[in-house]
This record gives C-alpha cells, structure tokens and sequence, in this order.
C-alpha cells in the first residue's frame, strides 16, 4: 500500500449514491496533477486528502491511484478554503458568500463553523433560516466524514458508509458503537461476520449479550435464506448458534433465545403434529404463516355461486375450439379449478397442465371473469403468456411493488380480478405468498398450478407441498402421461427420477435423441467432456447457439464441475475477446451472459433472470447489460448482483426452460444430490437433456430425498383453520 497526500483541484465524478470518486490532486506524488480513484464520499476543491492504495495503469487513462482509504484533512490554506467553500461543499454557500466569509474571518472560518456558527450571521445576506441550513449541511458532512474514519478504521468498506448514513443520520458512530450488530439487520451487504469483526475490533466480549442475541438471529435468519426453514427446533437452533459463536456454554445460548422471545423479537411454539416440542421462530415468519392458513380459510369460505351447467357448456366450447378432448382426469382438474374458490393442479411433465390451465383461463374468460395471470419469475410468466395467449406477470409485477412503499395492491387496495392464476407455485414462499393474498378480493377464485416434485422455493416455506399436505384445499394430482410426451425421453426420464428410477438412453441417434446419460468417473475429463459438449457436440449435432440455447446446470459453485470453474472455462471458450473488466477474482466481458443474484426492483429485474452484457465504460465506472430487449445499468459497485451464467445452479434455473441442458452429477456435490434437485435440472430441458458423472452419484441422489424436507409448519396451520 502506498500514500498520496494532496488538494484537491477538480471532482471530475462523484457517485452521490455510493460515494464513488473520480478526481484530480496537487500533489508531491506528481508529476503534474494526480488522478486519483475510489470510494472517497463528498469530497470537494480546496480539501486536503490522506490517500492510501495503488498505483495502477488505466488502458485508456493511463496512470492513476486506486484509494482504499481516505483521511479528510480541511484545507489549511486561505486559497484552499475559499475554494471548498465557493466548491458548494457545504449548502447555502456560493462563490460570493465564500468571499465574504474568507474576507471576514479569514483562516478561522472552519474553526467558526464548527464551534461558533452564531458568528456568521454578521455576514450579510445570512438570516436565521438561512444559517440553520449552512449548519446543519456542515454538521451532515463532518458526520459523514466521521463515520467513513471509524469505519475505516474498525475494517468496514467506507462504501457502506452513506447508507448508513442514510439509515440511521448523525450519531451514526455512537450508534455502531453501542451495538454493531444492528448493521447485519438494517444494512443490505453487510452480514453478522462483518458486524462481528467489527465488535470483537470495539472490545465486546465473545459472550456479550449482544453478540450471542445477533448469533441465534443470524442462525434463523441463515436457515430461512439458505434452507428455506420457517423455525428451527430450539436445540437445534442453540447447537448451530453455539457452533457460529464458538461458544461452550449452551445455557448463555439459551437464555438468549428467552430474551429474544421476551422482546418479541422470536416466538416459541410447541408443535406435535411435527415432533418438535419447541419450534423457534422469527417474528416475522410466525406471523407469515399464520395469516396465510387465516386468509386461505376465509377464501375457502366466502363461496360463490356459479352454474355448473355454465361452466360445463363453456369447458365444452374450449374442447371444441382447441380441437380437443380432455380426459376424464383432465376434465377433473379443469372443472376442480372453475368451480371451487381455491384449488391446486399439480403434475410432471407431460401431464397437461399447460392444457388444463389453458382450457381453465378461456372459459372462466368466456362467462365474463377478469382474470389475472401470474408466476414468481419473469421467465415463468413468460411461459404463461404463451401458453394461455394472455398477458401474465411476475407477482412483483401484478402486485405493483415499489422499493420505498411496498405493494401498491394489499389489504387496503384490492386487485380487480375474479379469478387468479398463479403457475410455476413450487417457487412461491411465504412473504411472496402472503403478499398476493392481501391483494385478492374475497370474492376472487384462485388456482394454484404447479409440480410438486420440484424444488421448493428459494425463499422460506414450503408453499405448494403444506397446502397440498393439509387436504383442505381441493386438488387435482395428474398421474397420465400422454402418447405424445411418453415419446420424449425427457418426460419418461422425469418420470423415473421422480420414482427413483435410473434414467434410460434414448433409442435414437442424434438429432433425434433427446437424452444421454454420459458415465464419466474422473473429474477433469469430465470437464472437459462438458466443454466439448456445450462448445462443439451439440452445437454440431443439433444446429444449438452455445451461447444462448445451451445451459450448463450444476448443483454447487465450487469444485472442478461448480459453476466458479465452468463459468470461467466456458467464458474463456465462448468468449475470449470481449472488452474486459476485471474485479477481484471476477472478469467480466462485453457479449458475456450474465445471471441476476436478487431482486432488484428499481431495476426491475429479478433473481434469476439472464442477461447479456452489452457495455463495459471505465470510465463512468458503468456496466450495461441487456435484458430480454430491455437495458440495464450497474455501477462498479452493484457487480455483486450479477454473475456469469454459462454454468448456474440448478436452484437458479427454477421457472426457467433452456432448447439444451447439460448437467454434471458427481459425488463431489453428494451435500446437494436430491432426487428433486436432479429431477428439476432435467425438467428445465426442452428438446435436449446430457446429464453426465458417476453412476455412483446418480444413485446416491436418487436414493436422497432430503431435499423434501423443510421446517415449516403451514400444513398444521391449514388443518386447524379448517377445524375451527
């Protein structure tokens, strides 16, 4: 690490919302003018700055100072201070209110404003309104400027400094200091090891109440991230917190936990229909589920009458119209959809639920309905809109939701539908699920489609699975596999799986086949079979773009077939010669396919959704990607949201089809080998699944079904609303 100390001249770019600086500095470190680089927060001309960093080469702008750290020293020269002043640095001065202030109290106009601002108002042309602004922009930047120091200084990125800025204004430092945990709650990006490192770095004690009631948080609130658990069994939940905080003492743990349940912050609930004596729980998800059996159960019984004879005739019109005639399960499920207030179809592939739904939306849309369509991702409702020929939405979307405000539709604000059909509900959780059934009028019927052998939701709950496991919401189970998808292998194969059956070969040759399944033992031919297969087989074999109709799926990021290396690999072979940019240990590429890693709702673009990069400008520091037609910005310090998308997990695929799927199953990802997990890779494929690895670890996933199980405790909340 170097150190550059200087004036600053000019701010040639400033990021007000991340403090990202770019600048010009008087400096020893010359010759000339030094540009210097980084997250600097509010910086202006006539400020000394104490850099620390690198020296690096620009391609374009030759040699700068990339700054990780900055000390703010005021200007110690009187040309030096009216040049902050007149910079507009502080609000309500200007070029001439500078003069004036320089002219008046010369050197000491800093010193003034810190301890004596009442002084300013000999200055004409300064009333009281107007020094109550000048003081109160001056004391927000000492504030800011403070907290950037202690940050700093306690190993915290200074990026973060103005959000918490934002989130909790002056006294920001105080605050930090008396519990820093409460940044892992109220600071996105900022987690409990990071407020640990900086609380253990300000003297608490391993064993501070403060950092054991952030430890149990943090459990649950990992569990429910990572795992999709609503609650934790109370042993379980102490052991994992005792393991994070590296605590010996169980009882510190558990008293914890009842000062936590004391402040409304967990709740404890027994629950023997699960096993579990004492079932913890985040505020938050305890009220979740609860309200969803309520408002379920009330749906379930504001009826509505409507015609049997009606809905029939119009199903018959359907029939007619498509030119088709539904089975005695089929017709079932469509007339289960129509005439109850809340149903479930669910199915594998080649069953007909693209059908069913279809045949359901046309005639409810004939007997006059509103109808709203709607799935968790974009893709899914994408999907949708081909399926049924109308218009469907993210829930996000339909819900109309704002990142300051929350959901436009809710309980005070009803969506104006009869009838709502939600697709892909595998996908839904529990804040999703509970968000839609605010919106929805009593008087609104709503169908639930879905597989329930896929994955669950990435999010806490288990939706789909409780409602159907709880028996009171009707349901239709489609088990026949029609003549035309029981010729693709795919289905067949999907179908095995889900039975834990080995997968089969398919009895034709390339282009007609639509499955392999590839026995390979060692990992880096593996490897190199998956690059082979992606970069020239398939595509020379069935006519496929690599790079944008063949997806490599996998069940984990690390190891020799993770997405980290394949990603790396396959970018390298794809796409070796685009404009660059690299960030840490991340390159990214101009044509690059990219994954988005969260919501992001001032974007408008979701977890899950894939994009291409389009633009890499270093010098406004931007990053342009394009998303299904639509472009999206991301400054230099959002990359965290987006990841190369050559290999993704299987997790991520889910709502989404690929024309070609290759994935990799190995014993090296045995934590993750789930025959719904495998079984959701396959289903992702439309016209070609290469499913390839160790015969070994396809039978250890087969045998697995872990992946099924889930603390969540919505079906006993179902079966009791029905009781009462």
């Amino acid at each position: 690490m170097h150190t550059v100390q200087g004036e600053v001249v000019t701010v040639v770019y400033h990021n007000p919302e991340n403090g990202y600086v770019i600048a010009r500095l008087d400096s020893p470190a010359g010759p000339g003018q030094v540009t210097v680089v980084g997250t600097l927060g509010d910086i202006a001309p006539g400020e000394s700055l104490r850099l620390t960093g690198e020296w690096v080469e620009h391609p374009k702008f030759g040699r700068q100072f990339k700054a990780e750290g900055c000390e703010h020293v005021m200007p110690a020269t009187l040309s030096g201070i009216r040049r902050f002043l007149a910079s507009g640095a502080v609000k309500g001065i200007g070029e001439k209110m500078a003069d004036r202030l320089v002219a008046r109290f010369g050197s000491q106009i800093l010193d003034i404003l810190d301890s004596d601002p009442e002084r300013l108002l000999e200055i004409e042309g300064i009333g009281p309104a107007k020094l109550k602004g000048i003081v109160l922009s001056w004391q927000e930047k000492r504030e800011v400027r403070g907290l950037m120091l202690f940050l700093q200084t306690h190993g915290v990125a200074t990026t973060f400094a103005h959000r918490i800025f934002r989130q909790y204004g002056a006294g920001a430092v105080q605050r930090l200091r008396a519990n820093p945990y409460d940044l892992a709650y109220d600071i996105h990006g900022i987690g409990f090891r990071t407020a640990d490192e900086m609380a253990l770095k300000l003297g608490f004690a391993e064993d501070a109440p403060q950092r054991l009631e952030a430890g149990v948080e943090y459990c649950l609130r990992q569990t429910s991230e990572g795992a999709g658990h609503v609650f934790l069994p109370r042993p379980v939940l102490a052991e994992e917190a005792a393991r994070l905080l590296g605590c010996h003492d169980l009882e510190l743990i558990e008293e914890q936990i009842d000062a936590l349940v004391e402040r409304k912050r967990l709740v404890i609930e027994p629950l023997p229909e699960k096993g579990v004596a004492e079932a913890v729980y985040l505020t938050y998800f305890y009220k979740t589920e609860r309200e969803i059996a309520s408002r379920l159960r009330a749906l379930l019984d504001h009826a509505i009458r409507m015609d049997p004879k009606k809905i029939s005739a119009a199903v018959e019109r359907e029939e007619q119209r498509q030119s088709l005639t539904l089975s005695d399960e089929q017709r079932l499920a469509v007339e289960s959809a129509c005439g109850h207030k809340v149903s479930i179809i669910t199915g594998g592939p080649g069953t007909g639920k693209t059908t069913i739904t279809r045949v359901v939306v046309r005639a409810l849309k004939a007997l006059g309905l509103r109808i709203s369509l709607a799935a968790p991702t974009g893709r899914a409702a994408k999907r949708l809109s081909e399926a049924t020929g109308f218009t469907a939405v993210t829930l996000h979307r339909l819900l109309r939701y704002q990142p300051a405000t929350g959901f436009e539709f809710n309980e005070d604000k009803k969506l104006p539908a009869d009838v709502m059909v939600v697709d892909e509900v595998s996908m839904l959780d529990c804040g999703l699920c509970l968000a839609l059934l605010r919106a929805l009028p009593l008087t609104c019927r709503l169908v639930f489609v879905g597989d329930e052998n896929q994955l669950p939701s990435v999010g806490a709950g288990n939706v789909l699975g409780d409602m159907l496991e709880s028996g009171i919401i009707p349901a239709v189970r489609l088990t026949h596999i029609y003549r035309q998808a029981r010729e693709s292998m795919i289905v067949v194969n999907a179908h095995r799986i889900n039975e834990g059956e080995f997968p089969q070969g398919s009895p034709h040759a390339p282009p007609k086949a639509d499955f392999f399944w590839v026995e390979k033992e060692d990992l880096s031919e593996l490897q190199a079979l998956i690059l082979r297969m992606v970069c020239e087989r398939i595509p020379e074999a069935y006519g496929l773009d690599p790079m944008t109709e063949v997806q490599v799926l996998t069940p984990m990021h690390k190891g020799e077939v993770g997405t980290v290396v394949l990603n790396r690999l396959l970018q390298e072979r794809l796409n070796p010669d685009g404009r660059e940019l690299v960030r840490g240990q991340r390159t990214y590429r101009e044509g690059d396919r990219i994954l988005q890693l969260r919501n992001n709702y001032d974007k408008d673009v979701f977890n899950g959704d894939l994009g291409r990069i389009t633009g890499i400008d270093t010098q406004d520091e931007v990053l342009t990607a394009e998303f299904d037609g639509r472009e999206v910005e991301y400054g230099f310090d959002e990359l965290d949201e987006i990841g190369l998308a050559y290999a993704i997990s299987v997790h991520k695929s889910q709502g989404s089809e690929y024309p070609a799927v290759v994935m990799p199953v190995v014993t090296q990802h045995y934590m993750l080998l789930q025959r719904n997990l495998i079984y959701t890779g396959l289903t992702r494929a439309r016209k070609l699944a290469v499913l390839m690895g160790s015969r070994r670890a396809m039978h250890m996933g087969l045998g697995n079904e872990r992946g099924r199980l889930r603390h969540t405790s919505l079906a006993v909340r179902l079966a009791k609303e029905s009781q009462t």
